[in-house]
Protein backbone atom coordinates (compact mmCIF):
# COMPACT_ATOMS: atom_id res chain seq x y z
CA UNK A 1 0.00 0.00 0.00
CA UNK A 2 1.13 3.49 -0.91
CA UNK A 3 2.55 5.39 2.55
CA UNK A 4 2.96 9.13 2.54
CA UNK A 5 6.96 9.52 3.77
CA UNK A 6 6.91 12.30 6.40
CA UNK A 7 10.37 13.42 8.62
CA UNK A 8 10.57 14.45 11.95
CA UNK A 9 11.19 17.97 10.42
CA UNK A 10 8.15 17.72 8.64
CA UNK A 11 6.20 17.20 12.05
CA UNK A 12 8.26 19.35 13.95
CA UNK A 13 8.76 22.89 12.08
CA UNK A 14 11.13 25.84 13.31
CA UNK A 15 8.26 28.85 12.87
CA UNK A 16 6.77 31.74 14.54
CA UNK A 17 3.69 31.57 16.29
CA UNK A 18 0.67 31.86 17.25
CA UNK A 19 -1.07 29.20 14.65
CA UNK A 20 0.92 26.62 12.56
CA UNK A 21 -2.34 26.51 10.21
CA UNK A 22 -3.34 29.87 10.49
CA UNK A 23 0.10 31.79 10.38
CA UNK A 24 2.95 29.84 9.24
CA UNK A 25 0.86 27.99 6.94
CA UNK A 26 -0.10 31.06 4.87
CA UNK A 27 3.27 32.22 5.08
CA UNK A 28 4.79 29.61 4.00
CA UNK A 29 1.71 29.63 0.88
CA UNK A 30 2.22 33.58 0.42
CA UNK A 31 5.67 32.97 -0.33
CA UNK A 32 5.35 29.89 -2.84
CA UNK A 33 3.36 32.19 -5.02
CA UNK A 34 5.93 34.27 -4.63
CA UNK A 35 8.08 31.72 -5.79
CA UNK A 36 5.58 30.46 -8.84
CA UNK A 37 5.71 34.06 -10.25
CA UNK A 38 9.52 34.06 -10.20
CA UNK A 39 10.20 30.73 -11.82
CA UNK A 40 7.54 32.11 -14.59
CA UNK A 41 9.25 35.32 -14.80
CA UNK A 42 6.34 37.14 -14.24
CA UNK A 43 7.25 39.11 -10.61
CA UNK A 44 8.42 42.06 -12.17
CA UNK A 45 4.90 42.59 -14.48
CA UNK A 46 2.82 42.23 -11.16
CA UNK A 47 0.99 45.34 -10.86
CA UNK A 48 -1.58 44.70 -8.09
CA UNK A 49 -2.42 41.52 -5.63
CA UNK A 50 -5.64 40.80 -3.51
CA UNK A 51 -5.52 38.05 -1.20
CA UNK A 52 -8.43 36.04 -0.58
CA UNK A 53 -8.74 34.19 2.78
CA UNK A 54 -11.88 31.40 3.04
CA UNK A 55 -13.42 29.70 5.71
CA UNK A 56 -11.51 29.19 9.33
CA UNK A 57 -8.63 31.36 7.74
CA UNK A 58 -11.16 34.33 7.35
CA UNK A 59 -13.38 33.60 10.62
CA UNK A 60 -10.27 33.16 13.36
CA UNK A 61 -7.38 34.68 10.90
CA UNK A 62 -7.21 38.15 12.68
CA UNK A 63 -6.65 36.76 15.81
CA UNK A 64 -4.37 34.32 14.75
CA UNK A 65 -2.00 37.20 12.36
CA UNK A 66 -3.32 35.29 9.20
CA UNK A 67 -2.97 38.74 7.49
CA UNK A 68 0.65 39.50 9.12
CA UNK A 69 2.02 36.28 8.17
CA UNK A 70 1.03 36.70 4.58
CA UNK A 71 2.27 39.83 4.31
CA UNK A 72 5.65 38.80 5.43
CA UNK A 73 6.16 36.04 3.22
CA UNK A 74 5.19 38.19 0.11
CA UNK A 75 7.60 40.18 1.38
CA UNK A 76 10.16 37.25 1.16
CA UNK A 77 10.72 36.64 4.86
CA UNK A 78 11.12 33.50 6.17
CA UNK A 79 9.61 32.08 9.47
CA UNK A 80 12.92 30.20 10.48
CA UNK A 81 15.06 33.19 10.51
CA UNK A 82 13.05 36.36 10.31
CA UNK A 83 13.72 38.41 13.74
CA UNK A 84 10.34 38.68 15.83
CA UNK A 85 10.92 41.38 17.42
CA UNK A 86 11.09 42.85 14.03
CA UNK A 87 7.49 41.69 13.12
CA UNK A 88 5.34 44.78 14.44
CA UNK A 89 7.97 47.32 12.31
CA UNK A 90 7.38 45.44 8.98
CA UNK A 91 3.96 45.60 9.24
CA UNK A 92 3.31 48.75 10.36
CA UNK A 93 5.52 49.93 7.58
CA UNK A 94 3.59 48.13 4.70
CA UNK A 95 0.08 49.28 6.12
CA UNK A 96 1.22 52.91 6.50
CA UNK A 97 3.55 53.04 3.28
CA UNK A 98 0.51 51.14 1.38
CA UNK A 99 2.52 49.49 -0.45
CA UNK A 100 4.67 45.96 -0.47
CA UNK A 101 7.91 44.91 -2.12
CA UNK A 102 7.15 41.41 -3.24
CA UNK A 103 9.87 38.57 -2.06
CA UNK A 104 12.54 41.89 -1.59
CA UNK A 105 12.53 42.39 -5.28
CA UNK A 106 9.57 44.20 -6.37
CA UNK A 107 7.13 46.58 -5.13
CA UNK A 108 4.09 47.09 -5.86
CA UNK A 109 0.46 49.05 -4.48
CA UNK A 110 -0.78 46.97 -1.55
CA UNK A 111 -3.24 48.20 1.18
CA UNK A 112 -3.58 45.28 3.68
CA UNK A 113 -7.04 46.86 5.13
CA UNK A 114 -8.54 46.73 1.28
CA UNK A 115 -6.46 43.86 -0.69
CA UNK A 116 -6.56 40.93 2.26
CA UNK A 117 -10.15 40.31 2.27
CA UNK A 118 -11.77 37.76 4.92
CA UNK A 119 -14.35 35.97 3.36
CA UNK A 120 -16.47 35.05 6.38
CA UNK A 121 -19.31 33.24 4.35
CA UNK A 122 -17.51 31.30 2.01
CA UNK A 123 -15.54 28.76 2.26
CA UNK A 124 -13.35 26.26 -0.32
CA UNK A 125 -14.70 22.42 -0.13
CA UNK A 126 -11.06 20.89 -0.23
CA UNK A 127 -10.20 21.92 3.41
CA UNK A 128 -11.37 25.09 5.52
CA UNK A 129 -8.34 27.15 5.63
CA UNK A 130 -8.07 28.22 2.16
CA UNK A 131 -6.51 31.30 0.44
CA UNK A 132 -6.24 32.52 -2.95
CA UNK A 133 -3.93 34.76 -4.80
CA UNK A 134 -5.11 36.86 -7.92
CA UNK A 135 -2.21 39.19 -9.32
CA UNK A 136 -3.21 41.79 -12.60
CA UNK A 137 0.04 41.75 -14.59
CA UNK A 138 0.83 45.15 -16.44
CA UNK A 139 -0.35 43.35 -19.73
CA UNK A 140 -3.78 42.86 -18.74
CA UNK A 141 -3.06 39.24 -18.23
CA UNK A 142 -4.50 37.82 -14.77
CA UNK A 143 -2.58 35.16 -12.61
CA UNK A 144 -4.46 32.83 -9.28
CA UNK A 145 -3.39 29.93 -7.65
CA UNK A 146 -4.71 28.92 -4.29
CA UNK A 147 -3.19 26.37 -1.27
CA UNK A 148 -4.83 24.97 1.78
CA UNK A 149 -3.14 25.12 5.12
CA UNK A 150 -3.76 21.54 6.34
CA UNK A 151 -2.75 21.48 9.60
CA UNK A 152 1.00 21.87 11.28
CA UNK A 153 2.60 23.96 8.95
CA UNK A 154 1.83 21.47 5.89
CA UNK A 155 0.65 23.29 2.88
CA UNK A 156 -1.01 22.05 -0.53
CA UNK A 157 -1.35 23.82 -3.67
CA UNK A 158 -5.19 23.00 -5.13
CA UNK A 159 -4.86 20.35 -7.64
CA UNK A 160 -1.78 19.14 -6.05
CA UNK A 161 -1.72 15.77 -3.91
CA UNK A 162 -1.96 16.15 0.49
CA UNK A 163 1.72 14.98 1.10
CA UNK A 164 4.74 16.60 2.15
CA UNK A 165 6.30 15.87 -1.39
CA UNK A 166 8.82 13.51 0.22
CA UNK A 167 8.51 11.42 -2.92
CA UNK A 168 11.17 8.47 -1.33
CA UNK A 169 10.58 5.11 -0.62
CA UNK A 170 11.42 4.43 2.92
CA UNK A 171 13.04 1.08 4.03
CA UNK A 172 10.50 0.77 6.69
CA UNK A 173 7.03 2.14 5.48
CA UNK A 174 4.55 2.86 7.86
CA UNK A 175 0.89 4.34 7.70
CA UNK A 176 -0.52 2.95 11.18
CA UNK A 177 0.63 2.03 14.33
CA UNK A 178 0.45 -1.67 13.70
CA UNK A 179 2.81 -0.97 10.85
CA UNK A 180 4.85 0.24 13.16
CA UNK A 181 5.31 -2.14 16.13
CA UNK A 182 5.39 -4.73 12.75
CA UNK A 183 8.91 -2.93 11.99
CA UNK A 184 9.58 -2.85 15.55
CA UNK A 185 9.03 -6.78 16.25
CA UNK A 186 10.51 -7.89 12.64
CA UNK A 187 13.87 -6.36 13.59
CA UNK A 188 14.01 -5.94 16.80
CA UNK A 189 14.50 -1.90 17.02
CA UNK A 190 12.97 0.72 19.00
CA UNK A 191 10.71 3.11 17.52
CA UNK A 192 13.27 5.87 17.48
CA UNK A 193 15.82 3.25 15.29
CA UNK A 194 13.43 2.44 13.33
CA UNK A 195 12.23 6.19 12.77
CA UNK A 196 16.09 6.60 12.40
CA UNK A 197 17.09 4.26 9.57
CA UNK A 198 13.83 6.01 7.96
CA UNK A 199 15.60 9.49 8.29
CA UNK A 200 18.49 8.07 6.66
CA UNK A 201 16.62 7.90 3.42
CA UNK A 202 17.15 12.04 3.52
CA UNK A 203 20.20 12.83 4.63
CA UNK A 204 22.76 10.94 6.89
CA UNK A 205 22.43 10.11 10.67
CA UNK A 206 24.77 12.75 12.11
CA UNK A 207 23.03 15.53 10.18
CA UNK A 208 19.71 14.00 11.25
CA UNK A 209 20.81 14.08 15.13
CA UNK A 210 21.96 17.49 14.49
CA UNK A 211 18.90 18.84 13.15
CA UNK A 212 17.07 17.19 15.77
CA UNK A 213 19.04 18.91 18.48
CA UNK A 214 18.78 22.26 16.74
CA UNK A 215 15.01 21.57 17.34
CA UNK A 216 15.71 20.86 20.70
CA UNK A 217 17.75 24.45 21.36
CA UNK A 218 14.44 25.85 19.80
CA UNK A 219 12.10 24.41 22.18
CA UNK A 220 14.58 25.29 25.25
CA UNK A 221 15.03 28.51 24.32
CA UNK A 222 11.37 29.37 23.80
CA UNK A 223 10.68 27.83 27.11
CA UNK A 224 13.49 29.66 29.42
CA UNK A 225 12.35 32.96 27.47
CA UNK A 226 9.03 32.29 28.25
CA UNK A 227 9.52 31.32 31.81
CA UNK A 228 10.96 34.89 32.31
CA UNK A 229 9.04 37.51 30.40
CA UNK A 230 6.10 39.11 31.88
CA UNK A 231 3.42 41.45 30.19
CA UNK A 232 0.06 41.10 28.96
CA UNK A 233 -0.13 39.20 25.44
CA UNK A 234 -1.58 41.06 22.70
CA UNK A 235 -4.86 40.86 21.12
CA UNK A 236 -7.21 42.51 22.93
CA UNK A 237 -7.99 39.84 25.82
CA UNK A 238 -5.35 41.68 27.75
CA UNK A 239 -4.68 38.06 29.44
CA UNK A 240 -1.77 38.36 31.46
CA UNK A 241 1.33 35.89 31.25
CA UNK A 242 1.72 33.54 34.09
CA UNK A 243 4.79 31.72 33.72
CA UNK A 244 7.77 33.76 34.69
CA UNK A 245 5.79 34.91 38.19
CA UNK A 246 5.12 31.03 38.62
CA UNK A 247 8.66 30.21 37.79
CA UNK A 248 9.81 32.96 40.08
CA UNK A 249 7.70 31.70 42.89
CA UNK A 250 8.84 28.26 42.64
CA UNK A 251 13.03 29.02 42.47
CA UNK A 252 12.59 31.19 45.53
CA UNK A 253 16.04 33.01 45.40
CA UNK A 254 17.69 30.37 44.05
CA UNK A 255 20.47 32.14 41.48
CA UNK A 256 21.09 30.89 37.42
CA UNK A 257 22.68 32.02 34.41
CA UNK A 258 21.94 29.58 31.32
CA UNK A 259 19.47 27.20 30.88
CA UNK A 260 21.84 24.60 32.21
CA UNK A 261 22.09 26.14 35.19
CA UNK A 262 18.71 26.96 35.52
CA UNK A 263 17.45 23.48 35.39
CA UNK A 264 19.58 22.52 38.36
CA UNK A 265 18.48 25.08 40.42
CA UNK A 266 14.96 23.78 39.44
CA UNK A 267 16.38 19.93 40.81
CA UNK A 268 17.40 21.95 44.21
CA UNK A 269 13.86 22.48 44.64
CA UNK A 270 13.49 18.43 44.94
CA UNK A 271 10.39 16.37 43.64
CA UNK A 272 7.26 16.73 45.52
CA UNK A 273 4.17 15.91 43.55
CA UNK A 274 2.97 19.39 43.48
CA UNK A 275 6.66 21.02 42.61
CA UNK A 276 6.48 18.81 39.87
CA UNK A 277 2.99 19.31 38.80
CA UNK A 278 3.71 23.20 39.29
CA UNK A 279 6.76 22.95 37.05
CA UNK A 280 5.27 21.26 34.29
CA UNK A 281 2.34 23.22 34.15
CA UNK A 282 4.76 26.09 34.08
CA UNK A 283 6.87 24.72 31.39
CA UNK A 284 3.59 24.89 29.41
CA UNK A 285 2.39 28.10 29.82
CA UNK A 286 5.35 29.37 29.01
CA UNK A 287 6.13 28.08 25.75
CA UNK A 288 2.48 29.01 24.68
CA UNK A 289 2.79 32.45 26.05
CA UNK A 290 5.38 33.05 23.87
CA UNK A 291 3.18 31.72 21.06
CA UNK A 292 0.32 33.48 21.62
CA UNK A 293 3.08 36.54 22.01
CA UNK A 294 4.46 36.16 17.80
CA UNK A 295 7.55 34.31 19.62
CA UNK A 296 9.58 31.56 17.98
CA UNK A 297 8.29 28.32 18.55
CA UNK A 298 8.35 24.16 17.26
CA UNK A 299 5.39 22.63 15.86
CA UNK A 300 4.69 19.92 18.07
CA UNK A 301 3.14 18.76 15.75
CA UNK A 302 0.98 22.65 15.50
CA UNK A 303 1.76 25.77 17.09
CA UNK A 304 -1.16 25.45 19.31
CA UNK A 305 -0.26 22.45 21.13
CA UNK A 306 3.81 23.71 20.84
CA UNK A 307 3.68 23.40 24.78
CA UNK A 308 2.96 20.18 25.62
CA UNK A 309 6.39 18.10 24.10
CA UNK A 310 8.96 20.82 25.56
CA UNK A 311 7.30 20.45 29.14
CA UNK A 312 6.97 16.66 28.85
CA UNK A 313 10.45 16.47 28.06
CA UNK A 314 11.66 19.25 30.21
CA UNK A 315 10.05 17.53 33.26
CA UNK A 316 11.51 14.40 32.06
CA UNK A 317 15.47 16.17 31.93
CA UNK A 318 14.26 17.35 35.36
CA UNK A 319 12.72 14.67 37.26
CA UNK A 320 13.90 11.99 35.24
CA UNK A 321 17.05 9.65 35.38
CA UNK A 322 19.67 9.07 33.03
CA UNK A 323 18.47 12.08 30.56
CA UNK A 324 21.36 12.75 28.27
CA UNK A 325 21.27 14.69 24.76
CA UNK A 326 20.98 11.08 23.43
CA UNK A 327 17.50 10.72 25.11
CA UNK A 328 16.31 14.13 23.89
CA UNK A 329 16.78 12.64 20.42
CA UNK A 330 15.34 9.30 20.94
CA UNK A 331 11.90 11.21 22.52
CA UNK A 332 11.66 13.50 19.80
CA UNK A 333 12.00 10.88 16.66
CA UNK A 334 9.35 8.91 18.47
CA UNK A 335 7.17 11.62 19.18
CA UNK A 336 7.03 12.13 15.69
CA UNK A 337 6.98 9.01 14.23
CA UNK A 338 3.45 8.83 16.19
CA UNK A 339 2.18 12.17 14.72
CA UNK A 340 2.91 11.11 11.43
CA UNK A 341 0.67 8.29 12.15
CA UNK A 342 -2.61 10.57 13.13
CA UNK A 343 -1.47 12.79 9.92
CA UNK A 344 -1.97 10.26 7.79
CA UNK A 345 -4.70 8.20 9.73
CA UNK A 346 -6.89 11.69 10.90
CA UNK A 347 -6.01 14.81 10.63
CA UNK A 348 -3.91 17.47 13.12
CA UNK A 349 -5.83 20.35 11.84
CA UNK A 350 -8.66 22.64 14.51
CA UNK A 351 -10.10 23.38 11.60
CA UNK A 352 -10.40 19.84 10.58
CA UNK A 353 -10.94 18.10 14.04
CA UNK A 354 -10.93 20.63 16.92
CA UNK A 355 -8.75 20.52 19.48
CA UNK A 356 -8.57 16.78 19.48
CA UNK A 357 -6.20 16.98 16.84
CA UNK A 358 -3.59 19.43 18.12
CA UNK A 359 -3.43 18.83 22.10
CA UNK A 360 -4.63 15.03 21.50
CA UNK A 361 -2.05 14.60 19.19
CA UNK A 362 0.45 16.54 21.54
CA UNK A 363 -0.13 14.90 24.36
CA UNK A 364 -0.54 11.49 22.33
CA UNK A 365 3.02 12.03 20.83
CA UNK A 366 4.81 12.84 24.41
CA UNK A 367 3.61 10.38 26.23
CA UNK A 368 5.16 7.39 23.69
CA UNK A 369 8.24 9.51 23.78
CA UNK A 370 8.26 9.38 27.74
CA UNK A 371 7.52 5.87 27.59
CA UNK A 372 10.35 5.27 25.44
CA UNK A 373 13.25 6.92 26.78
CA UNK A 374 11.78 5.55 30.61
CA UNK A 375 12.83 2.51 28.98
CA UNK A 376 9.15 0.92 27.96
CA UNK A 377 8.80 -1.53 25.54
CA UNK A 378 7.60 -0.66 22.26
CA UNK A 379 3.80 -2.08 22.56
CA UNK A 380 4.14 0.09 25.92
CA UNK A 381 5.15 3.25 23.87
CA UNK A 382 2.06 3.00 21.61
CA UNK A 383 -0.42 2.25 24.56
CA UNK A 384 1.12 5.28 26.34
CA UNK A 385 -0.29 7.45 22.91
CA UNK A 386 -3.78 5.53 22.92
CA UNK A 387 -4.04 6.22 26.27
CA UNK A 388 -3.29 10.09 26.15
CA UNK A 389 -5.92 10.27 22.86
CA UNK A 390 -8.23 8.67 23.97
CA UNK A 391 -9.29 11.05 26.81
CA UNK A 392 -8.65 13.81 24.73
CA UNK A 393 -11.14 12.59 22.35
CA UNK A 394 -14.49 15.18 20.99
CA UNK A 395 -11.87 17.90 22.45
CA UNK A 396 -13.49 20.76 20.58
CA UNK A 397 -11.14 23.87 19.47
CA UNK A 398 -13.34 27.43 20.66
CA UNK A 399 -10.89 30.36 20.86
CA UNK A 400 -11.60 33.24 22.36
CA UNK A 401 -11.87 36.19 19.92
CA UNK A 402 -10.53 33.71 17.32
CA UNK A 403 -7.15 34.28 20.21
CA UNK A 404 -4.26 31.54 20.57
CA UNK A 405 -5.02 32.02 24.11
CA UNK A 406 -8.18 31.21 26.14
CA UNK A 407 -8.58 28.14 26.27
CA UNK A 408 -5.57 27.32 24.48
CA UNK A 409 -2.82 27.98 26.79
CA UNK A 410 -4.43 26.28 29.75
CA UNK A 411 -4.86 23.06 27.17
CA UNK A 412 -1.28 22.90 27.05
CA UNK A 413 -0.71 22.20 30.62
CA UNK A 414 -3.30 19.76 30.83
CA UNK A 415 -2.21 17.98 27.37
CA UNK A 416 1.40 17.54 29.10
CA UNK A 417 -0.04 16.35 33.03
CA UNK A 418 -2.40 13.61 30.89
CA UNK A 419 0.88 12.77 28.54
CA UNK A 420 2.81 11.98 31.92
CA UNK A 421 -0.44 9.93 33.60
CA UNK A 422 -0.72 7.83 30.27
CA UNK A 423 2.85 6.90 29.88
CA UNK A 424 2.68 5.82 34.04
CA UNK A 425 0.16 3.59 33.21
CA UNK A 426 1.24 2.33 30.20
CA UNK A 427 4.62 1.65 32.24
CA UNK A 428 2.89 -0.39 35.32
CA UNK A 429 0.82 -1.90 32.47
CA UNK A 430 0.75 -4.97 29.88
CA UNK A 431 -0.47 -4.16 26.09
CA UNK A 432 -1.25 -7.72 26.42
CA UNK A 433 -4.36 -6.63 28.04
CA UNK A 434 -5.29 -3.30 26.13
CA UNK A 435 -9.36 -3.08 24.84
CA UNK A 436 -8.17 -0.58 22.52
CA UNK A 437 -5.30 -0.12 20.24
CA UNK A 438 -3.57 3.51 19.17
CA UNK A 439 -5.15 2.76 15.43
CA UNK A 440 -8.66 2.11 16.73
CA UNK A 441 -8.70 5.46 18.42
CA UNK A 442 -6.99 7.17 15.33
CA UNK A 443 -9.64 5.95 13.76
CA UNK A 444 -12.12 6.90 16.11
CA UNK A 445 -10.93 10.22 16.12
CA UNK A 446 -11.27 10.64 12.59
CA UNK A 447 -14.65 9.73 12.73
CA UNK A 448 -15.20 12.22 15.38
CA UNK A 449 -13.92 15.12 13.87
CA UNK A 450 -16.20 14.40 10.67
CA UNK A 451 -19.36 14.38 12.97
CA UNK A 452 -18.21 17.91 15.05
CA UNK A 453 -20.17 20.75 14.04
CA UNK A 454 -18.04 23.09 12.28
CA UNK A 455 -18.84 25.54 15.14
CA UNK A 456 -16.52 24.01 17.35
CA UNK A 457 -13.70 23.54 14.61
CA UNK A 458 -11.79 26.83 15.32
CA UNK A 459 -14.06 28.94 13.71
CA UNK A 460 -14.79 31.47 17.38
CA UNK A 461 -18.74 30.32 16.66
CA UNK A 462 -18.95 28.01 19.24
CA UNK A 463 -18.42 26.93 22.94
CA UNK A 464 -16.32 28.98 24.86
CA UNK A 465 -15.62 31.57 22.20
CA UNK A 466 -19.75 32.68 22.11
CA UNK A 467 -19.78 32.37 25.75
CA UNK A 468 -17.29 34.58 27.40
CA UNK A 469 -17.74 38.34 27.17
CA UNK A 470 -14.51 39.99 25.41
CA UNK A 471 -14.28 42.26 27.96
CA UNK A 472 -13.25 39.52 30.27
CA UNK A 473 -9.59 37.97 30.14
CA UNK A 474 -8.35 34.69 31.80
CA UNK A 475 -6.42 35.88 34.56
Amino acid sequence: MAHEAISVFDMFKIGVGPSSSHTLGPWRAAQKFVETLQKKNLLQSVRSLNVLLYGSLAKTGKGHGTDIAVLLGLSGDDPVTFEVENINAKVDDITAMKRIVLGSLHEIPFNPTEDIDFLLSESLPFHPNGLSFLADLKNGEKISETYYSIGGGFVVQEGEKANTGNAVSLPFPINSSADLLHWCLKTGLAIHEVVLENENTWRSEKETKEGVLKTWQVMKECTFRGCHTTGTLPGGLFVKRRAADLAKRLLKERKYSSHEEWIEAIKQGGNSFQYILDWVSCFALAVNEENAAFGRVVTAPTNGAAGVIPAVLHYYLVFGENATEEKVIQFLLTASEVGSIFKKGATISAAMGGCQAEIGVSSSMAAAALTEVMGGTQRQALMAAEIAMEHHLGMTCDPIAGLVQVPCIERNTMGAIKAITASQLALQSSPDYAKVSLDVVVETMWETALDMNSKYKETAEGGLAVNIPLSLSEC
